[in-house]
């Protein structure tokens, strides 16, 4: 299984993407700016996308994908998401006034995208890949999500703060390979963490300690400008695992 890192910053500008993680060739996990990286060909491969929440820097892509690819499309992209993320993508993007309602578009018999309603604790088998949606704590209604097949495990938590329900579902299986965690915001916005719904340093620490496996680590979401401290925060902090910084561009295999 192939992990792309197209987007992992909590920002834009130069060499700076918001999060995207391309599986194999096509599976996205959320649609941040990072999906502009891709070739139109690759972008034509894309046939789910799964979102962790529906906050803009997570789905900015999504209308402009659908756009880009609507005379190619010959099955539609299927959209999976808990039903508070799917009903503000219609209401507040596909309605019409802020973009075309593209599940209706060419017509509602063949749409070029359709919605999937997916509840934490649901699993989706694609092929030989298994994706399974958890819980987390974030200002919205959000999640992560275990991604498996018979080579890797890895998990992404998209955007949380301090919880139980991640960790434990994590505990709940015998393989981690590979976790993509957020770090949003340094030590010293910690009450700024816990209002919005962030990890920092010091809520990450205690978190990860819950978390039985020993996987690699990666750090993303970081706020642009202070990747660096954020991450010399992170490595203090957490003493129990080696924690790595996450940038664009970045390719594993699990």
């Amino acid at each position: 299984m192939e992990i792309r890192v197209l987007g992992c910053s909590g920002g834009v500008g130069v060499n700076l993407r918001t999060t995207t993680l391309l599986i194999d060739t096509d599976i996205l996990i959320d649609a941040g700016t990072g999906v502009g990286d891709l070739s139109m060909g690759e972008m034509a491969k894309i046939r789910h996308i799964f979102l962790t929440h529906s906050h803009l820097d997570h789905i900015t892509s999504i209308p402009f994908l659908v756009d880009t690819l609507f005379d190619q499309i010959k099955e539609p992209i299927t959209i999976h998401a808990e039903p508070a993320t799917l009903e503000a993508l219609k209401q507040h993007i596909f309605n019409n006034t802020i973009w075309p309602d593209f599940s209706r578009l060419p017509n509602a018999t063949t749409p070029v995208m359709r919605y999937v309603v997916m509840q934490p604790g649901e699993q989706c088998v694609l092929g030989q890949r298994r994706i399974e949606m958890i819980r987390v704590n974030h200002i919205v209604p959000g999640v992560g999500y275990r991604v498996e097949n018979s080579t890797g495990v890895f998990a992404f938590s998209g955007d949380t703060t301090t919880n139980d329900g991640f960790w434990s579902a994590l505990n709940a299986h015998q393989r981690l390979d590979m976790l993509i965690v957020e770090a949003a915001f340094t030590n010293r916005d910690i009450d700024l963490c816990r209002r919005a719904g962030h990890y920092c340093a010091d809520l990450l620490a205690p978190d990860l300690d819950k978390l039985r496996h020993k996987p690699k680590v990666y750090i993303s979401h970081n706020k642009p400008g202070v990747e660096q401290l954020i991450m010399a925060e992170c490595r203090k902090a957490i003493t129990n695992h080696s924690v790595n910084p996450l940038g664009s561009g970045d390719r594993f295999t699990v």
